[in-house]
């Protein structure tokens, strides 16, 4: 499927060169980063996350939702794709929650090749996304617009770290194995539908801004939001996300979001 370039960029408000450059993926996954939002309220909601590329585009572009990774590193693969950029498909293991032994892959994430040179982008890990790629080097200290984040070399892998003002923490591993679009398929299938997949209980969003701040909403954990009305809660992600709900496929009615937002704990029932 052909990436409609021109309503991609008018979702991501980008104005920039359109040619496979540096500057240009830079520029980009900035941009992205800053206008389509990690969130799962699909997930929540209890509908199937289709991963094709029209349903992506339909819902993250035309209809002005967001998504995880499976459908965010989906989106800018095509997009760069379609520019000229040598991608390759890439997953990872998600080791955020220290797992007691190797998880599955359950993240996407794509390399990008620039004149003999290899970054990786992701614009879809929440909270800790990658505001701009980063170099696929080991041990250097990559400074960005929200934070500092490396990468280290474990036998045949690579590590992607974070480093926090008083920690540094592991975010996923990976390896240079291209996937195909039944992995990606196995992996998006298992995070939605797996019982003890916390996107099935935790309701999760993360925005960027251009200026080194970010707005992020999570449901459970110690700083978690009280609400009590599922309006408040509907009118908020709505403007300070970036999000639409009017879409006639994939817009959400207030009451099946305020069903959703009692059943997870959000809002109390009267």
């Amino acid at each position: 499927m052909a990436v409609d370039l021109d309503r991609y960029f008018t979702r991501i408000n980008y104005k920039g060169p359109r040619t496979a450059t540096r500057e240009t993926l830079r520029a980009l996954h900035f941009a992205h980063t800053c206008a389509i939002p990690f969130e799962n309220l699909d997930v929540l909601l209890g509908r199937t996350i289709h991963i094709d590329d029209g349903s992506v585009f339909e819902k993250l572009v035309v209809a002005g939702r967001g998504g995880w990774c499976f459908e965010q590193n989906s989106l800018f693969r095509n997009v760069l794709a379609e520019l000229g950029f040598e991608v390759t498909n890439l997953s990872g293991r998600v080791l955020l929650s220290n797992p007691p032994e190797m998880p599955a892959r359950t993240h996407r994430l794509t390399k990008v090749t620039l004149a003999g040179e290899d970054w990786i982008a992701d614009v879809g890990f929440g909270g800790k996304t990658l505001p701009v790629p980063v170099r696929l080097v080991a041990g250097e200290l990559q400074q960005t617009t929200h934070g500092v984040y490396s990468l280290d070399k474990i036998e045949h892998d690579w590590l992607l770290k974070f480093h926090d003002s008083d920690k540094v923490i592991n975010l996923y591993r990976f390896n240079l194995e291209p996937q195909y679009f039944s992995d990606y398929e196995v992996g998006n299938h298992y995070v939605s539908t797996w019982p003890e997949s916390h996107f099935r209980y935790c309701l999760a969003l993360s925005l960027y801004h251009a200026d080194g701040s970010k707005n992020t909403l999570s449901s459970v954990g110690e700083n978690a939001p009280v609400f009590t009305r599922a309006q408040e809660v509907y009118d908020l992600l709505q403007k300070n996300f970036n999000l639409r709900f009017d879409h006639p496929n994939h817009g959400i009615h207030l009451d099946d979001f305020s069903g959703m937002l009692e059943r997870i704990g959000v809002i109390k029932p009267a």
